[in-house]
């Protein structure tokens, strides 16, 4: 099944508000209410254009705000299978790996909108199919694809026997 890349229109220091649009309201909601609206400020329709598997992609310093580890999650309930940007926020990136969504450091100027997209983490890259070309990812620790493999740390110690 082809996974596409999907960019905002803005590109740069999306925050965490930017994501969850009533951050006010996330104590009253459950992640699936809140996880409806992502985006929906910026770009009322881009759920709309999403499918799970997808990607989203982003400029530098992605993330930066309050409540992260509800935006991860709220991102990684929609079925995007990775954010790949330039920069993460610190906690968002922490939170992201916790909660099980995939986060890629590269460079994105090469990555279009709708452009097909293959996800490597083993050689540390993402093969753009529609131009062709491989981008070199900034590497990530095997015992974070661990965590990632099985759904976030929560759920990667909940397997654990002798935790």
């Amino acid at each position: 099944m082809p996974q596409f890349s999907h960019r905002l229109k803005r590109q740069d220091n999306i925050t965490t508000s930017d994501i969850l649009t009533n951050i006010q309201d996330l104590r009253n909601k459950n992640l699936e209410d809140f996880s409806k609206k992502i985006f929906h400020n910026m770009e009322p329709d881009f759920l709309k254009k999403i499918k799970t598997g997808d990607f989203l992609v982003s400029g530098d310093n992605f993330g930066e705000g309050m409540d992260s580890e509800k935006a991860a999650l709220a991102l990684k309930n929609t079925g995007i299978k990775a954010v790949i940007a330039k920069s993460f926020d610190r906690n968002f990136f922490r939170d992201a790996f916790n909660a099980g969504l995939c986060v890629v450091e590269c460079e994105t100027t090469f990555i279009d909108d709708m452009d097909e997209l293959e996800l490597d983490l083993k050689h540390n890259r993402i093969k753009n199919l529609s131009k062709g070309i491989n981008i070199e990812i900034t590497p990530i620790h095997p015992k974070m694809i661990e965590f990632l493999d099985k759904g976030g740390v929560i759920e990667y110690f909940k397997n654990q026997k002798n935790f």
